[in-house]
């Protein structure tokens, strides 16, 4: 049986960390390096911080606030926002993180997910799909902070990322992301 794994999945806009419901209104939560502390006192398995805004503000990964919170982290740390080709992935593995999670960029540039596994090995690749249920109850997957809805089936966009190379998948359901509801 497998164990279970607590992994929580911390959101940043650039170096703040916040808290979003259904991914809009983020309000300011705290700093994030102070926050890795407490983590660190919780024994938690590993920490994922994702720039919810990097990709569709165009922006590059926030590496200084990076770097701070990988000299304070004592578990396995993700990253994921603003990934947008391979150099910049190296540039965060090489301070200290071991997964990178991809879900914009791999919708427009599905080579940059097998490329990374390819270097990294498939562990160190995390597929994002953020999903959330039409008015007819199917899921629909949505890219840049769910602003963007594209065309393809949630099971089919899962095998996709696996066979270009992910080695995981998150999943975030919109409609119950930051709602304190449990898990869809």
């Amino acid at each position: 049986m497998l164990k279970t794994r607590v992994i929580p999945c911390l959101q940043l806009i650039g170096e703040s960390l916040v808290k979003t419901v259904k991914f809009k209104n983020p309000a300011y939560i705290g700093d994030p390096v102070n926050t890795v502390r407490i983590f660190n006192e919780l024994e938690v398995d590993e920490l994922c911080f994702l720039d919810i805004r990097a990709s569709s503000e165009g922006r590059e990964p926030p590496i200084e606030i990076l770097q701070q919170i990988s000299n304070e982290c004592f578990m396995p740390l993700s990253y994921g926002g603003g990934l947008k080709d391979f150099e910049t992935a190296k540039k965060i593995m090489s301070i200290g993180f071991e997964k990178l999670v991809i879900n914009t960029q791999a919708w427009h540039q599905m080579d940059l997910v097998s490329t990374l596994s390819a270097h990294f090995g498939a562990q160190a690749v995390v597929g994002s799909i953020d999903a959330k249920k039409n008015i007819w109850g199917k899921y629909q997957v949505f890219i840049n902070d769910g602003t963007e809805k594209i065309d393809v089936d949630v099971v089919e966009w899962a095998k996709k990322l696996e066979t270009a190379g992910a080695g995981e998948i998150l999943i975030t359901s919109i409609d119950r992301e930051g709602t304190w509801a449990g898990f869809d």
